[in-house]
Formats: structure tokens, sequence, C-alpha cells
């Protein structure tokens, strides 16, 4: 504020240099009002203006107005990129969650597979275990069988063996019984 007044008063004492001899021998003081001044100062300010006008003020304010419509056209930008982002944002989410679905889907599948698999084994050991159980019983019974027709044979042999000794020693009822309990102690103990 300080310097403007200096160029100011600098600028008065060359108007007044310029200015009628006359004027110059009056004093002036700077709140005067000198026609001849206030025209030229208003001559100025006018073609200031004009130049202003032309020169800086068009360019300014196109240049304003190309800045508020490329601010215009940025924000324009970022609300299609952001509508976009949420777009792409509700996509992933919906393709999260089918995909979340789809492994609870094949989860759920595998632990139904793996339960009817393992119903499978356990029936089918269970009636292996069942046919190897019967299987083992019959050859059992087949076993006794064999072994108890073999005893029978064996029995008979020894009966007419012993009959047979009998008849041949006529034998009195003590010897008969000490020969058949000898046979008796001589069958396998099987």
């Amino acid at each position: 504020m300080f310097t403007a007044n200096i160029y100011l008063a600098k600028f008065n004492f060359i108007l007044m240099f310029i200015s009628d001899p006359q004027t110059h021998e009056k004093k002036d003081t700077l709140l005067s009002i000198e026609p001849g001044l206030m025209i030229w100062t208003i001559l100025i300010f006018i073609l200031l203006l004009v130049i202003l006008k032309k020169y800086a003020w068009k360019p300014m304010l196109q240049s304003l107005k190309d800045r508020e419509l490329g601010i215009k056209d940025s924000i324009e930008k970022a609300e299609l990129i952001k509508q976009e982002s949420e777009k792409i944002l509700a996509q992933n989410k919906e393709l999260l969650a089918k995909a979340d679905e789809e492994a609870r889907k094949v989860i759920a599948e595998g632990k139904e597979m793996a339960e009817k698999l393992r119903n499978e084994i356990v029936s089918k050991t269970h009636e292996d275990t069942t046919r190897m159980l019967h299987h083992a019983k019959t050859e059992i019974e087949r076993e006794k069988i064999a072994a108890l027709n073999e005893l029978k044979d064996e029995i008979a042999n020894l009966a007419v063996k012993a009959a047979g000794k009998i008849i041949d020693e006529n034998l009195d009822p003590e010897k008969q019984k000490k020969i058949i309990n000898s046979f008796i102690n001589q069958i396998p103990k099987n």
C-alpha cells in the first residue's frame, strides 16, 4: 500500500511538470480537484478497461470456462467410473456368493457320496462276514458229521472185534467187561 502511494505521488509530480506553469505556482494538495487531471485519469482508466477486456478478461474468462468444463467433465468421468466400479463390485460379490454356494454344494455332495460309500462298504462287509460265518458254520458242521461218521465206523469196527473176541474166548462176564474197557481205552479221545 505504501509503495502504491509512492508511485501515485511520483505520477502526480510528473503531471505537475507537464501541466501549465501557472498551476505550478499554486500549492496543490492531493485532495484538490483539477479538471484536466480528472479527464486524463478517466480516459486512461477507460483505455485500461478496454485493453484489459480485449486482452486479459476474455482469455481469463475463457480459461475459467474451460477449467470449469474440465472440472465438470472430470466429475462426470469420476461418477461414471464410480458407477462402473460399484457395478463391478456388485458382480464380484455376486460371483463370490455363487462360488461360495457352489463350494457348499460340492462339499455337501462329497459328504453325501462319502456317507453312501461308507454305507455300501459297511453293508458289503456285513454281507461278506455273514457269508463267511455261514460258510465256516457249514464247514464245521460237515467236519463234525464226517468225524462222527468216522467215529461210528471206528466204534462199529471195535464192537465187531470185541464181539469176535468175546465169542472166540467165551469168557465169563468179568473178563468180558475187562475186554470192553480195554477197547474203550483204545478209542482216540478226539
